[in-house]
């Protein structure tokens, strides 16, 4: 008897070990976010929350599910004048104060929602780190934390904490170079119920305003070029316009990695040109530089020692570079 007990004993205890163990295995963070972009994504869910800026906090509704292969969204701004985005497939209509209600053709809301809830991130994997950094609690519910950081220090990192059942986001940090949030995103409350779905599928029966056909932009032939860029940055477009205010001609590129974007202006010195500017207001930076007559300005969501250094990459024809 006594040698049956000791067996069944030695037996417990080895398994014991390899139930822990099972229950010990995580998905890796690259895992995890590609969990929580799906979650977001497909989902029917109700999610509240708040923006914080430096100087401000924004409260928020968003509503979102997905409709036999349809994406429906809506966004509610709680507090000053109403405002409201739709998303009704591959249709947003935008309801502004002072504004007369527009709809665009578009898949993506622009809207104050956490950048990375719809991004492709196997191809963010080529250029930022995905770094597990434990579990907390946001929103009343136990998260995975997730840091995503660059890996050439260029720009600004995300640390997020993903909901670990649902998988959405119920928190997201956008931290500088020093780790210092330049804003949160902060879940207060959500729910995922197929309600959500029904009550957004009725967006089918109201009338939105018309789709605003905007003329094709071609892409300009610029001649100036750019010699550096942060890793991963790819142009997105080109052009030539000019100022609404003043008509002054300016030329333009964009460039965006996916998660973040900046754009660079060239447009001739006049009497206001000043030499050097360079100003930040929470994620954005705006820094000009005067350069060979051309007064040369970058703005968007990079640090401000990214953006002297893509401004002082700029050069003109003479320098015989090759455009980027």
């Amino acid at each position: 008897m006594n040698k049956i007990l000791v067996g069944v004993m030695a037996l417990v205890s080895l398994a014991m070990p390899l139930q822990a163990s099972a229950e010990d295995v995580k998905p890796s963070a690259e895992a995890l976010l590609h969990q929580m972009d799906e979650a977001s994504r497909a989902l029917s869910y109700e999610l509240s929350y708040i923006l914080i800026k430096k100087n401000s906090i924004e409260p928020l509704r968003y509503r979102h599910a997905l409709e036999n292969g349809e994406t429906y969204a809506h966004l509610v701004y709680l507090s000053g004048p109403p405002r409201e985005v739709i998303q009704r497939g591959n249709e947003v209509s935008y309801f502004e104060p002072g504004l007369d209600p527009f709809t665009i053709d578009s898949n993506k809301m622009v809207a104050p929602l956490p950048p990375i809830m719809k991004t492709d991130i196997s191809e963010l994997a080529g250029y930022y780190d995905f770094i597990a950094m434990g579990r907390a609690r946001e929103a009343g519910v136990p998260c995975d934390v997730v840091r995503i950081a660059p890996k050439d220090g260029a720009r600004y990192s995300y640390l997020l904490w993903i909901d670990t059942r649902s998988k959405l986001v119920m928190r997201a940090d956008l931290l500088d170079r020093d780790g210092e949030p330049l804003e949160q995103y902060r879940a207060v409350s959500y729910v995922i119920n197929p309600k959500v779905g029904d009550v957004l599928k009725s967006l089918e029966n109201v009338e939105l305003p018309a789709v605003v056909q905007l003329p094709p932009k071609p892409q300009a032939d610029l001649d100036w070029t750019v010699n550096w860029l942060p890793q991963g940055f790819h142009s997105v477009s080109r052009n030539r316009h000019r100022l609404m205010m003043t008509e002054r001609p300016v030329e333009s590129k964009m460039y965006s990695d996916g998660l973040f974007s900046f754009s660079i202006y060239v447009s001739a010195a006049d009497n206001y040109t000043v030499r050097e500017q360079l100003v930040r207001q929470g994620r954005r930076t705006l820094h000009s530089y005067l350069l060979k007559g051309k007064e040369v300005t970058v703005v968007g969501d990079i640090p401000p020692a990214t953006a002297r250094r893509v401004a002082e990459s700029v050069q003109f024809p003479a320098t015989g570079s090759k455009p980027q």
